[in-house]
């Protein structure tokens, strides 16, 4: 019996490349959709390449998919307009595809740094308003709120998954609150690509760790329980300045 089949979106990119054979082993039947795409990986894996902004590249893509998970787009602070077709351009027309072809859910990456102007330390839940830190957490509310409206307008379940410090290990103090380990991503994403009746949810992409800022209730409906915790690596991490924002390094950052 086949798997689920699902079409990865920046299965190039840094996350892609983690996510590809992991989900492949899991049993997906899976596109890999990205500028940077390599061969396939394992039988069966379809790969494509072209701009996801191109209607016919989208409809090469999501042909037969149940699921997208979109990792594509720019993941660094950009000018507006860069962010605008890559991020925002573009994840239009994967929603537009999907109610092409029926698509049943998104899987979106959006980012912790769609609240990267809190202060760090401060306990949140996802209730909190949003203050993005940037043009690129920016586009990440805009595209959450682009979930809900294809959600409610057409039905199309989406689950947001703001990520956060998603890396092998912590290699600075702000991600003892911030990591996210791969094995945790694996489980994470995979669980909002399969569980059944969602609708729309959002869920912090975080690992177990003490030192967490981001209460994530909301992902028991996931049955998402993390086992990496950030702590193992405490003693590892080199001496220097705490960011004073929880967005790091992109809070101070010009937008211009």
């Amino acid at each position: 019996m086949s798997g689920p089949r699902i079409t990865l979106t920046g299965a190039g990119g840094a996350l892609g490349l983690v996510l590809r054979p992991r989900l492949i082993a899991r049993g997906a039947v899976l596109t890999s959709a990205g500028h940077r795409c390599p061969a396939p990986i394992a039988p069966g894996e379809r790969v494509l390449g072209g701009d996801l902004r191109d209607d016919l590249v989208v409809d090469q893509a999501l042909q037969g998919a149940e699921v997208v998970i979109h990792m594509a787009g720019s993941s660094v602070e950009k000018p507006l307009a860069t962010i605008i077709e890559n991020n925002l351009v573009a994840l239009q027309r994967v929603y537009e595809g999907a109610r092409r072809h029926g698509v049943k859910r998104v899987v979106f990456a959006s980012s912790n740094h769609t609240i990267g102007m809190y202060q760090a330390g401060e306990r949140l839940k996802l209730s909190d308003p949003v203050r993005p830190d940037g043009n690129y957490g920016l586009s990440k509310v805009w595209g959450e709120a682009m979930g809900r409206l294809y959600h409610d307008k057409f039905g199309i379940e989406t689950v947001c998954l703001r990520i956060g410090s998603a890396i092998a290990r912590p290699t600075e103090p702000r991600h003892l609150a911030t990591w996210l380990g791969y094995e945790d991503l694996e489980e994470l994403v995979w669980r909002a690509a399969t569980v059944p009746g969602l609708g729309f949810l959002t869920v912090w992409g975080v690992s177990a760790n003490k030192r967490a800022w981001w209460d994530n209730g909301e992902a028991a409906a996931l049955g998402y329980q993390p086992r990496q915790n950030a702590e193992d690596y405490a003693a590892t991490l080199p001496d220097m300045p705490v960011w004073p924002q929880q967005g790091g390094s992109f809070a101070p950052a010009d937008v211009t």
